[in-house]
């Protein structure tokens, strides 16, 4: 048996976080403000829901699905739930509840579209973006009034505020909440019935079914699960946004998907991992944070963002032909 040769990029979270310590080196040399801790808690502000939206679509993507609602979900929910306590007096307790119901029915709606309807998932998640979207722009803009100011209960969620005045002392607690999402839903795809079946439909689906696994019935629910963590989003996305405009979201998921990949996920499904995720989402928020600082406007934040995916895809393709010329001197 041929002895299987070590690759430099063979665990592509390690040259993930080899990127995130060098952009990290080279945004702190370019500009002083950059390394300010109030921008680390801007970016750190705006990653929690990209993170959770990253969470949630690592699933399907790697089943070979994809869901494109994510980003008009997370601000239709915000939208909904933020109308109801405006104006109609919802505690914000029930409205962060309406905010996971609703992504668990558009996630279960997905679901069922795409695992027991065997629409594609493109098609199915692109239906339910347009159908969200909408549903989201028959609500006026809408703050959740006085929670997202510091030393409100809902913002302190995901900041806490020490002191007041100039002596205030502002913590991110909100990153530890999603370590240890990331640490629970990885331990649910390494060593749960359920991560098994989503990696093993996602590896061949038909050879899946014919071992026995419900193939449906799962597909639907890595769906659902994608829903749940698009309605934390949304929880999150009013928690850190002064006014949650309709009418917007749609690109918000390229950020979250673009994340998935350059943290490893497959492209064509069957592995990944929730720990690539997490730092492949860093990567995303440290381009769109560090770029303005070095002078480089949106037009060109979105091309370097381009450009690592495809450098991302391309080291998923030759990781893949690595494995299958191993495979291939095996049989030999």
């Amino acid at each position: 048996m041929t002895k299987k040769k070590k690759s430099i990029i063979s665990d592509q979270r390690f040259i993930v976080l080899l990127v995130i310590i060098a952009l990290t080196a080279v945004f702190s040399i370019m500009s002083k403000e950059f390394r300010q801790y109030t921008t680390l808690l801007s970016m750190l502000d705006f990653s929690y829901y990209d993170l959770l939206m990253a969470i949630g679509v690592t699933f399907p993507l790697i089943t070979g699905g994809v869901d494109l609602s994510i980003g008009t979900g997370m601000v239709c929910y915000a939208l909904i739930a933020g109308t109801m306590v405006r104006n109609h007096g919802w505690p914000v307790a029930a409205a962060m509840v309406l905010c996971l119901v609703l992504g668990l029915i558009i996630g279960a709606l997905n679901g069922v579209l795409i695992g027991v309807m065997n629409l594609p998932p493109f098609l199915a998640t692109l239906c339910t973006c347009m159908i969200t979207r909408g549903a989201g722009s028959l609500c006026s803009a809408t703050p959740w009034p006085g929670l997202t100011q510091d030393g409100g209960w809902f913002h302190s969620i995901f900041k806490i505020t020490v002191g007041s005045g100039r002596s205030a002392s502002r913590y991110p607690i909100g990153f530890l909440w999603m370590i240890l999402l990331v640490l629970l839903m990885e331990f649910v795809l390494n060593h749960t019935k359920f991560g098994r079946y989503t990696i093993a439909i996602g590896s061949n689906k038909e050879a899946a079914a014919l071992s026995g696994i419900n193939v449906k019935f799962y597909h639907v629910m890595v769906y659902v699960v994608c829903g749940l963590f698009v309605g934390l989003a949304a929880i999150a996305y009013a928690a850190v946004t002064p006014t949650v405009q309709p009418g917007t979201g749609a690109g918000l998921e390229m950020d979250a998907i673009g994340g998935v990949f350059v943290g490893g996920v497959a492209a064509t499904g069957g592995y990944g991992s929730v720990i690539g995720t997490f730092v492949g989402i860093f990567v995303i928020m440290l381009l769109k944070t560090g770029l303005p600082y070095v002078g480089l406007q949106a037009n060109w934040q979105q091309i370097i963002t381009g450009l690592v995916l495809i450098i991302a895809v391309l080291i998923d393709i030759i990781k893949e032909k690595e494995k299958n010329s191993y495979v291939s001197s095996i049989n030999e």
